[in-house]
């Protein structure tokens, strides 16, 4: 019994090095890529092989009137662009928490995955089998005894491999590769986003505190004008129209109030859900007038190809949709494969180590196709089509990419000279407000006189507090659209302690 298990165990011995050969040779790295016929075989790969399609890029952005530097904002760290350590501790926050980028950085896990499960077919395919039956059958003569009652046990190893000679496994892989880098993309995407969006909300709050403010004021103002109006038409110095159009201009303050109010906590509801955090109170840092952005040099128009993340998605999706024509050529040939078999067959179990009783089986086998109503032919069509798809999108997303940092770039230019004329005109109505009161109360000047200044002053100052957080979002947008934090790894967006 030991020397029949002492040659079984041999026998599966060169069966399991044979494979093994087979598995180095199919799995070699780049650096050890097989030799002479091998690397033939290796080397075969039909399809086109990808080039970047021509993209028309200008040497400056639009409404750049500083030549290009080397340096960029988007060089910077999101933490070194926004001042405001409550902002600060937000983005942190939305990093380590938001459900969009869990979402995302499981896509990447899974097309990571995918891409091991199309490398495996590369490497032979082994399988075993085992089974144990009993069975009753008849036999036809009359020795035999009639009925007949035995026990049948099996046991193998199977092993098939596709040899890839057309590289059909290779461009699947390589389109796989290409969804996880598109992927990868798009988690930086979603970082990016993220940043700028709690940014951009944060912006936002602060300055409805502001505009809250000024309606404070502004209903203050409007109720010591109310009572002023009374008191005249009480004294019989004025009409009933002065009190009836100074109490309406006190109830639309107290109207805005309450939207501001509501308009505060729906925004720091959107902003705890970026924090992935039930609706909550969101912490405030610097006020509006207060909040400071850097200067934000532009860099190289040409960097923006390997900066943005969606035009790095849009060319890993080119790169994807080429080889995926690859693997459509390669179905027009045919798939060459071996296979093997090792293994045994008795009516005791103690005989399944017997050489005897052994089952072994080597073949190779060449499959194609003859017709199938062309499909292929199709297949074939449909992902070149799919590829021109590809190309259009990648040149769609530079020319929105350079229309984005063109936007961003013209708001921040105009917003500057908008902001003076709106400070210079609060000032001025300021002063109207004040002149038009005074004259009032020394009988020059009418009521209308009054609520019309005043009525100017307070949209003035909203306008002004909604004009100071537009600068601050053109320069978030600005950093979005250069692709900011491009240099960042990903284990480097939390910021350092």
């Amino acid at each position: 019994m030991v020397n029949k298990r002492t040659r079984w165990i041999c026998k599966g011995a060169l069966f399991g090095l044979a494979l093994m050969i087979a598995a180095l040779t199919t799995g070699c790295s780049p650096a050890s890529e097989p030799t002479g016929i091998w690397a033939r075989l290796w080397n075969l790969e039909v399809g086109p092989d990808y080039k970047r399609p021509g993209v028309k890029v200008e040497e400056q952005f639009r409404s750049q009137i500083e030549p290009s530097e080397a340096t960029s904002i988007a060089d910077l760290p999101w933490w070194k662009v926004f001042n405001d350590t409550a902002l600060q501790k937000l983005i942190a926050a939305a990093l380590a928490h938001n459900y969009d980028l869990q979402l995302a950085a499981a896509r990447v896990e899974e097309a990571r995955a995918i891409v091991g499960v199309t490398a495996s077919q590369l490497y032979p395919q082994i399988f075993y089998n085992a089974g144990a039956g009993r069975q009753k059958a008849f036999v036809p003569f009359e020795q035999a005894g009639g009925n007949i009652t035995f026990n049948t046990f099996t046991g193998f190893f199977n092993m098939f491999w596709e040899l890839d000679v057309w590289g059909r496994v290779r461009r699947s892989t390589e389109v796989s590769r290409a969804r996880l880098f598109a992927q990868e993309d798009v988690r930086r995407g979603v970082m990016l986003s993220l940043v700028t969006d709690t940014a951009t909300d944060y912006f936002s709050l602060v300055e409805f505190d502001r505009e809250l403010e000024i309606a404070r004021q502004s209903a203050e103002t409007y109720k010591q004008t109310l009572a002023l109006f009374t008191d005249r038409f009480h004294l019989g110095k004025d009409t009933k129209l002065a009190v009836d159009r100074a109490q309406a201009a006190y109830d639309s303050s107290r109207a805005d109030i309450a939207r501001l109010t509501r308009a505060i906590v729906q925004e720091e509801n959107a902003l705890s859900v970026l924090l992935g955090a039930n609706p909550q109170a969101i912490e405030r840092g610097v006020p509006l007038v207060k909040q400071t952005m850097p200067g934000a040099p532009l860099g190289v128009s040409t960097d923006l190809l390997q900066r943005r993340p969606d035009i790095l998605q849009a060319e890993e999706n080119m790169i994807g949709a080429n080889a995926q024509i690859g693997v459509a050529v390669a179905s027009f040939f045919p798939t060459i494969g071996l296979s093997a078999l090792y293994g045994g067959q008795s009516l005791k179990i103690g005989d399944m180590f017997d050489s005897s009783f052994s089952i072994w089986n080597i073949a190779g086998n060449l499959s194609g196709p003859v017709f199938q109503g062309g499909q292929l032919l199709e297949t074939y069509y449909a992902d070149q089509a799919f590829w021109d798809e590809t190309i259009a999108q990648y040149r769609q997303t530079v020319l929105v990419a350079f229309r984005e940092v063109s936007d961003a770039l013209i708001a921040q230019q105009t917003l500057v000279a908008q902001r003076e004329a709106l400070e210079d005109q609060v000032v001025a109505l300021g002063e109207s407000v004040e002149l038009s009161t005074l004259r009032y109360k020394i009988g020059r000047a009418s009521y209308f006189e009054v609520l019309e200044a005043e009525q100017q002053l307070f949209p003035s100052e909203i306008n002004l507090a909604q004009v100071q957080r537009d600068q601050l979002v053109a320069v978030v947008d600005l950093y979005k659209a250069l692709g900011g934090g491009w240099n960042l790894a990903d284990s480097q967006w939390a910021r350092p302690s």
